[in-house]
């Protein structure tokens, strides 16, 4: 690993074109301050002084991919209302490519409103629907992202599921089909529902919890060759080529047939982790595409995840912050 130019890889990002495709959302903070309680009902009455509305769900994961200097588009399907246009313009203004969201008039846009008093949570508040799509909505998304594919030919295509109804069993098995016909990377960040559902993608990423909730494997043990047994219970059937296991403090363990290790964490100091699978899903996905080589792409975004785990809230990962880690860490 020490042979590596990271000046060079973290360049060459800027040539690679990524998709993300899943569950776009808007998170909404409300700030303000509570003096006094409501004489309607016995609740804190909060006076809003400050609103910031933010990317989120598999937004977040683009707008890390967009920070270190790849092109990257989002797919997606959202409301037809005023929260979809906010996103919308948000995603724009990060320059993040729009071009291929649709619209329904039969959907909203999700909208996470958090409502925060002297850095407490009072309450937050979900506009959202999370049916799977119609097969009409289904058919429009398919149709949006065969144009992207056509139009643009990614290296890249990360499938990103926060189980808000976008990914349905249709829409990934059709997406990862086309991606094989022309010979373009699969990413996945899976949820419960579909877990199963992601056949034949090139990186599998679950955190360890969603590994064995799917299993149904019970135990608190983490080993390497409890890792071992999780992944190949997953290609059996997945069918999948890389496992990429999130660990929380303990790391990342990745798998590709024979090749794997367990990649501890570096010592850091956690403010928040809110982001973090986001980020580690970005960075792995462009550094595979980039290199081919699982291990970099696990030691990378493991540091990935980490330094984003540094900052409150959740923040996309800094390019040359990252760059000057890779290169302290594993150069």
């Amino acid at each position: 690993m020490s042979a590596i130019n990271f000046d060079e890889l973290f360049q060459s990002f800027e040539t690679i074109k990524v998709a993300v495709v899943g569950d776009v959302m808007l998170d909404t903070y409300w700030w303000g301050k509570v003096d006094r309680i409501s004489p309607e009902a016995p609740v804190p009455v909060v006076s809003v002084t400050k609103r910031e509305e933010r990317i989120g769900g598999a937004g977040n994961v683009a707008l890390n991919i967009q920070s270190l200097g790849a092109k990257v588009s989002v797919i997606s399907i959202l409301g037809n209302d005023g929260d979809g246009k906010q996103l919308s313009g948000l995603l724009s203004d990060n320059y993040i490519n729009t071009d291929y969201l649709v619209k329904s008039d039969s959907r909203v846009t999700t909208n996470k409103i958090r409502i925060i008093s002297r850095n407490q949570h009072m309450m937050r508040l979900d506009a959202e629907i999370t049916n799977m799509l119609s097969p009409e909505d289904e058919r429009a998304l398919i149709e949006s992202f065969e144009v992207y594919i056509n139009n643009e030919k990614p290296q890249i295509v990360i499938l990103e599921d926060y189980n808000k109804g976008v990914l349905t069993e249709t829409v990934i098995t059709k997406i990862i089909e086309i991606c094989k016909e022309h010979g373009i990377l699969t990413a996945v960040d899976p949820k419960r529902k579909n877990f199963f559902a992601y056949r034949n993608v090139d990186i599998f990423k679950p955190n360890l919890h969603e590994a064995k909730e799917g299993l149904n494997i019970i135990g608190e043990d983490v080993s390497e060759s409890l890792l071992q047994h999780i992944h190949e219970l997953l290609r059996q059937q997945l069918h999948h080529h890389i496992s990429l296991i999130t660990l929380s403090e303990k790391g990342v363990y990745y798998q590709e047939e024979e090749s794997n290790a367990l990649i501890p964490t570096h010592i850091r100091s956690i403010a928040d982790v809110s982001g973090a699978g986001d980020t580690v899903i970005a960075v792995a996905s462009l550094v595979y595409a980039a290199t081919n080589d699982p291990r970099l792409m696990a030691e990378m975004a493991n540091i990935a995840g980490g330094l984003v785990c540094e900052e409150v809230g959740t923040v996309a990962i800094g390019k040359q912050k990252l760059l000057e880690e890779t290169k302290k860490l594993l150069g």
